[in-house]
């Protein structure tokens, strides 16, 4: 019996579970975990019972599930990760024109958007794998796939990824459970991916059967042992860690070559958050304007009918009113109850920990659109209102930038040899991230026009200023329009002015004058 997942993983994968409730807003998952959680007494270290953490989330008093408001602030915070990472798509380029083709033709065949979604994945759950694929029968060129970190069993060396084991359930059947295991590894230097299927149960990993037996692996072709070959030399899969250190596992044997959840910490702050926006609710809930009539005011509607009162009604006739004090002063028997609704006391809550929960977190209240003046601001005035994101970006940006030379080199690699493609594998890759605060046009403009009436720049450094995205070629072209649109003519060189006539004016002859007639030269 093979203990499924492992053990290694008893850990690490509850608290990805945990995490992921809180990313895709589980709020059922959240109650299970936290009720579960506050039933296990905690133990100190000298052996007495410590406090069991209260959540919002698992208690089972107060306000009932169904009025619980959960504000998926953890979603936010991984979305807005991913956005400062990979607004702007990464520019991969190599020193060779064939080799860029092919690289922009990988590159191009949706690995932008497999690249944001593993940034915010990986935001959620401390991590992420990006790994190199290919299928002769969707395309003509490999490409790029992530696979989420919570389904992954990883092999380290010296804190580098030396292999790694990806599963996934591919079907269910009562208590039968198949699985199709995935290990990336390394043979004599190359890279190899073996695959396996398995049919056990929830906790078994079970017995190994054919890949044929399920229809999402039979169309795996492999050798006789499973595996197929990159054909190249390295691994086809990085992980790319969050952010480090891991605080909660760097004494883990395998937690500690584990990158950090953007979320890591943040649940208790999270789960308070959630109770002073449903607190809020509540008091809107009970705050609400009602009337509180006496029975006489009610009209009878007959046995087992029921009364009711008619608000609209505007003349009462013949109403009975008890002997009291009411009644005697000549006050009917109605009234209207409104509690009052706390709303500075809970905006000034939300506010204080949302700003704690996003400065625990590493981002600015900015990036979220809070502290706003309300004024245009310039890209300078934005990078100084949200250096903290741009902080937590460039520690983001590090891990990615190896991650995907790696990943591109790897992927020329596999098209050379698999696909008989023209690129050259040996060439470095160059990454550069795109920017992802841009100056408006207006200011660029501006900018331009300072240039030009200060003589600092050229047409061609300002028609790059304004469009950065162009190509060499592009610039080029409209520098002409330029030139030709004011009438601009080019200064000749002065080393070469004179030389064969070059610049000069054409030389005209002035003809001979000829002599008066009659006379003899």
């Amino acid at each position: 019996m093979t203990t499924w997942p492992p053990a290694q993983l008893d850990v690490i994968l509850p608290a990805m579970r945990r995490w992921d409730a809180w990313y895709a807003s589980r709020t059922d998952v959240l109650a299970d975990i936290y009720a579960r959680e506050g039933q296990r007494p905690t133990f100190r270290r000298d052996g007495l019972i410590g406090t069991v953490r209260r959540f919002f989330w698992g208690s089972n008093t107060g306000d009932a599930p169904s009025k619980k408001l959960h504000v998926p602030i953890a979603a936010d915070l991984c979305q807005a990760s991913a956005d400062l990472l990979f607004s702007e798509p990464p520019t991969l380029t190599v020193a060779d024109e064939d080799t860029q083709a092919r690289l922009d033709l990988i590159i191009g065949a949706g690995a932008h958007d497999e690249l944001a979604a593993a940034a915010e994945l990986g935001a959620a759950l401390g991590g992420t794998y990006m790994r190199v694929a290919w299928d002769t029968d969707l395309e003509q060129h490999p490409f790029l796939s992530r696979v989420d970190a919570d389904h992954a069993l990883p092999e380290f060396r010296w804190g580098r990824l030396s292999a790694v084991t990806f599963w996934r359930v591919v079907g269910e059947d009562h208590s039968t459970i198949w699985r199709h295991l995935e290990w990336h590894g390394l043979e004599d230097g190359i890279g190899v991916v073996q695959h396996v299927l398995h049919r056990g149960t929830a906790t078994d990993l079970g017995e190994v059967r054919p890949l044929t037996d399920h229809p999402a692996t039979a169309g795996i072709v492999t050798d006789e042992e499973g595996f197929i070959s990159t054909l190249t030399p390295g691994l086809d899969v990085v992980y790319v860690p969050n952010q480090s250190p891991n605080r909660a596992w760097r004494n883990h044997p395998l937690g500690a070559n584990l990158g950090r959840s953007d979320l890591d910490g943040l649940e208790p702050l999270m789960d308070a958050y959630d109770e002073a926006w449903s607190s809020w609710m509540r008091d809107l809930r009970v705050g609400k304007a009602r009337i509180v009539a006496a029975q006489s005011l009610l009209e009878d509607h007959g046995p087992g009918q029921g009364a009711s009162l008619n608000l609209d009604r505007e003349v009462y006739e013949a109403v009975n009113t008890p002997p009291s004090s009411a009644a005697s002063s000549g006050d009917l028997p109605l009234k209207a109850v409104q509690f009052q609704i706390r709303v500075q006391e809970h905006q000034a809550t939300c506010e204080a920990l949302l700003t704690q929960i996003l400065r625990t977190a590493g981002y600015s209240a900015q990036t979220f659109g809070a502290d706003t003046a309300g004024a245009a601001m310039t890209a300078t005035e934005v990078q100084a209102k949200e250096r903290r994101s741009f902080l937590t970006r460039d520690r983001k940006t590090r891990p990615w930038r190896p991650a995907l030379e790696a990943l591109a080199a790897k992927a020329l690699a596999i098209d050379v040899v698999v696909f008989r493609s023209a690129a050259k594998a040996d060439l470095p890759v160059t990454v550069e991230f795109g920017d992802t605060v841009q100056e408006s046009q207006i200011s660029l403009a501006q900018t331009a026009q300072a240039m030009f009436q200060a003589q600092s720049a050229s047409a061609r450094v300002r028609v790059q200023l304004m469009h950065p995205d162009w190509s060499e070629k592009d610039v080029d072209e409209e520098v002409a329009r330029i030139a030709e649109e004011f009438g601009i003519t080019a200064a000749p060189d002065p080393d070469a002015l004179g030389v064969g006539g070059f610049g000069l004016p054409p030389f005209e002859e002035t003809p001979a004058e000829e002599p008066p007639a009659g006379d003899v030269p």
